[in-house]
């Protein structure tokens, strides 16, 4: 699945420009260091948009699509910012048998995203996973904390209403 590229505006902080950089500063005298420094990113910001990508590879001196390809390749990044409810739809083989494919179609169709985007509002993320250990409640979903088990197509919409706020 080929990760997608937010067209929400980057909101960073010069705080958080500041903490990102004064991580990379520490870094520099290791050679391996654009994993950490990555991992150190999206922890600070959330995701790893172009323009955190950028302050990473000018801050360690390597190629931009060096840092860009490292949060391409690795599940672990993402490219775009969580939504407030950051809804996850296990594809694990048990809720894949059992319709979850039908239910991430779903979410998709009324929420305008697909997986690994969110809503230009900011209010929805939506996220493809591979198993969320809750196998007996398949096809299940979760949206933030709560967890939602043996859905069908029919539920989807009901339950995005209980977070319309």
């Amino acid at each position: 699945m080929q990760k997608k590229i937010s067209s929400i505006p980057f909101k960073g902080t010069p705080e958080q420009e500041a903490e990102l950089k004064a991580y990379i500063a520490q870094s520099l005298d290791d050679p391996g260091a654009v994993m950490p420094v990555m991992q150190k990113a999206q922890e600070i910001y959330g995701y790893l948009p172009i323009e955190v990508q950028t302050i990473i590879a000018e801050g360690l001196g390597v190629p931009l699509e060096e840092v860009y390809g490292v949060s391409t390749f690795y599940s672990q990044f993402a490219l775009s910012p969580k939504g407030k409810y950051n809804i996850s739809v296990c594809l694990g083989t048990a809720c894949y048998v059992k319709g979850s494919g039908d239910v991430l179609n779903k979410l998709t169709e009324l929420l305008g995203i697909g997986a690994e985007e969110c809503t230009d509002d900011g209010k929805f993320s939506l996220t493809a996973c591979r198993c969320i250990g809750a196998c007996g409640l398949a096809p299940v979903m979760t949206i933030n904390d709560d967890v939602y088990g043996r859905l069908t197509v029919d539920q989807i919409e009901g339950i995005l209403s209980k977070y319309k706020d």
